[in-house]
């Protein structure tokens, strides 16, 4: 019975991504990535090291996909300016491994939390906008 909740429930998410706009996936793509921040911080702190680069490189894929997914002729500056942002928290996140500090994790999870709310903002404002 508990397979049967689990795909249902794994079929549901996978439709509601399928169906998403894409400011709203970019917001999924932030909920992710900050899960996986999150969790390799916990694994830091609780001397986890193989958990949190596991995570930690889940994290880093998500930002790798934000970045690659940049539309820089119609995103001009703010894309530039999102690309620098990403560049950043990869650097700041390599130098987290290296030093094992998750402080510096918290840090990339609380910059790239700013930016969600960002986009949850925009999301909500096309959602709210009729379709011409």
């Amino acid at each position: 019975m508990a397979t049967y909740a689990g795909s249902h429930t794994a079929a549901y998410q996978q439709q509601s991504i399928l169906t998403a706009p894409p400011e709203r996936l970019v917001v999924m793509l932030y909920d992710g990535c900050l899960r996986f921040l999150h969790q390799a911080a916990y694994a830091m702190r609780d001397a986890k090291p193989r958990e949190a680069d596991a995570r930690l490189k889940r994290a880093e894929a998500i930002i790798d996909e934000l970045t690659n997914t940049l539309d820089h002729k119609r995103g001009g500056e703010i894309a530039s300016r999102l690309q620098g942002i990403y560049v950043f928290c990869r650097r700041h996140l390599l130098d987290a491994r290296r030093a094992n500090d998750a402080q510096m994790v918290d840090k990339v999870a609380e910059l790239l939390g700013e930016l969600r709310e960002a986009w949850a903002e925009i999301a909500g404002t096309a959602a709210a906008q009729p379709v011409a």
